[in-house]
């Protein structure tokens, strides 16, 4: 990692509570999410959006299969970091994208709208710039996932890290704790979207690929990835780490 990559980690460590931390690097995981949203959108030659798209690593990987990619990211220093690598790169909030109706065949949007000031706006604006047809490709929280994986306030204090239960309390507890982030049953996720022209062609939770422990201790890394992708063919699913929902924009 450069020293601009350095600086922006430490000021987004300082910032994790509001804006989380992008993806600053491409493994296995992130691959995979890749390869789910290849499923179910035409990412070849298509016009993509990547929406909050952090330093870029999806933006510049979906470049593989267009060169039609725009990434738009609220945080200057972000934005920066990703515009010194990658063309196409717009610093705008999520909830006033600066971009026309219907202007794109794929909306991406990874770990994102749980941070957004307004997430039914933001949700908004993502159907608005989709294109009759196309396709919205979203990955958040899912509320029942055992750890909180963006840290926690104890006493107005930040602590950074996974924090075991904190969604499954209820609401008033939940978001004392995590105020500076959101996680969504499925119905609070499918209820952004409501009144709006899309429907729901998939939604499924994945679990994490631990890419960390695989890098430490490839065996058992390996044999826990194996069980928790099975997981997500079983009931079990509900447990899952993030929500992936594909949603199509409405003729007219």
């Amino acid at each position: 990692m450069d020293t601009s990559s350095n600086d922006v980690y430490r000021r987004t460590a300082d910032d994790a509570a509001r804006l989380g931390h992008p993806s600053y690097v491409w493994r296995a995981g992130q691959e995979r999410r890749l390869g789910l949203v290849r499923q179910w959108a035409k990412l070849e030659d298509a016009r993509i959006l990547d929406a909050g798209c952090g330093v870029g690593m999806y933006t510049e990987q979906f470049r593989r299969f267009s060169p039609h990619v725009v990434g738009v990211e609220v945080d200057p220093a972000v934005a920066a970091q990703a515009a010194a690598r990658i063309p196409g790169i717009v610093l705008a909030p999520a909830e006033a994208l600066p971009l026309a109706d219907g202007s794109f065949d794929v909306v991406f949007s990874h770990e994102v709208i749980e941070h957004v000031s307004d997430d039914r706006t933001a949700a908004a604006e993502m159907v608005r710039v989709l294109a009759p047809g196309g396709r919205l490709t979203l990955f958040c929280p899912n509320r029942l996932y055992p750890f909180e994986t963006h840290g926690h306030y104890w006493r107005g204090q930040y602590h950074f890290g996974n924090t075991p239960l904190i969604n499954w309390l209820p609401n008033p507890l939940r978001n004392r704790l995590a105020p500076h982030v959101r996680a969504y049953t499925s119905a609070g996720l499918l209820g952004l979207f409501a009144g709006q022209p899309v429907r729901v062609v998939h939604h499924s939770i994945v679990y994490p690929g631990f890419d960390n422990v695989v890098a430490r201790r490839p065996g058992l890394g390996r044999i826990l990835r194996r069980v928790l992708y099975t997981l997500e063919h079983t009931p079990l699913q509900a447990f899952g780490l993030s929500h992936f929902l594909v949603l199509e924009r409405l003729p007219g």
